[in-house]
């Protein structure tokens, strides 16, 4: 029989996953701050629950999606959180992306009471949330990984146990720092064709499938060239990662120049009012530092 789960944060990552949750068979409890989502899903067969506490309450495995370090503590050993309805060997599985050194602590905190920790971050966005084909990495005990991996293979495509409690998180901040690099590389390149003026969309088709191509390539390319700046994953979120990654990198001593120049590069865009664009939107600012004159984004 599948062990009950609840479902903490129903953003636009959380309520598709949520809802494939569903979708798989899993007995499902559900709280978020907005009651929107929660009716939403409610409506789809999940059981709302008025806080964390209560989602824990019944639960044998409780998941958190939310968006920063403090707000997942908060949810987790906060009044009325997780931590105080947490059933004896439940596992707590957090799949937002906070810095590693929280991880562990709330792995130590949960052990204390009889509960179990693993932290799960995605990549692959709302497309991915959507399609269940997202990648998960996970850190925490191995015998937690083996009872949380029905949930996870739910939700993604890839799913790999890369080490204990904090592991997890720190996958995920590596995945950032490629992640934006390829980024900058793209806008780059796309840049210096504009100011050489050859046809960006003729680059494009040249380069794509050569070894300059990728995921960042082939998605956020044609979205720079269109001028399509809608946010499929928020500037102000990619710097808040960046946060993540420069402090953690501060805390264990690694040089990270491309990363800390790419959380400059966003700040151009948040000092000119673009922190809820997408993060294909470096491209403007690429361009400002280049002496274009970007045209407005579409969107």
């Amino acid at each position: 029989m599948a062990e009950r789960v609840g479902f903490i944060g129903l953003g636009h990552m959380g309520r598709p996953m949520a809802r494939n949750l569903l979708a798989a068979g899993f007995p499902l409890t559900v709280h978020n701050r907005s009651q929107g989502p929660v009716e939403e899903l409610a409506a789809a067969g999940a059981a709302p629950a008025r806080s964390p506490m209560e989602v824990a309450q019944v639960s044998d495995i409780v998941i958190t999606m939310l968006p920063d370090s403090p707000d997942v503590e908060a949810v987790v050993t906060g009044p009325n959180g997780v931590a105080e309805g947490l059933r004896p060997g439940a596992v707590v599985i957090d799949m937002s992306t906070i810095l590693p050194a929280v991880s562990r602590r709330l792995a130590e905190a949960l052990e204390v009471r009889g509960g179990h920790w693993l932290d799960a971050p995605v990549s692959g966005g709302p497309q991915g949330a959507a399609a269940a084909t997202l990648s998960i990495m996970v850190g925490g005990r191995e015998e937690d990984f083996a009872r949380g991996r029905p949930v996870f293979e739910a939700l993604g495509k890839t799913v790999v146990h890369v080490g204990p409690a904090g592991a997890g998180s720190t996958a995920k901040l590596c995945n950032q720092v490629a992640c934006v690099l390829n980024l900058l590389g793209v806008a780059e390149a796309l840049v210096l064709a504009e100011k050489a003026g050859l046809d960006p969309n003729r680059l494009f088709q040249a380069i794509r499938a050569g070894s300059a191509g990728s995921w960042m390539m082939e998605n956020q390319a044609p979205k720079m060239i269109a001028r399509d700046f809608a946010p499929g994953f928020f500037v102000r979120l990619q710097q808040k990662d960046l946060r993540l990654v420069l402090a953690t990198a501060e805390e264990c001593g690694a040089p990270l120049p491309g990363a800390a120049l790419v959380n400059q590069i966003f700040r151009i865009l948040e000092a000119d009012g673009k922190g809820e664009l997408g993060t294909q939107a470096i491209f403007l600012a690429i361009e400002k530092l280049a002496g274009l004159d970007p045209s407005p984004p579409q969107r």
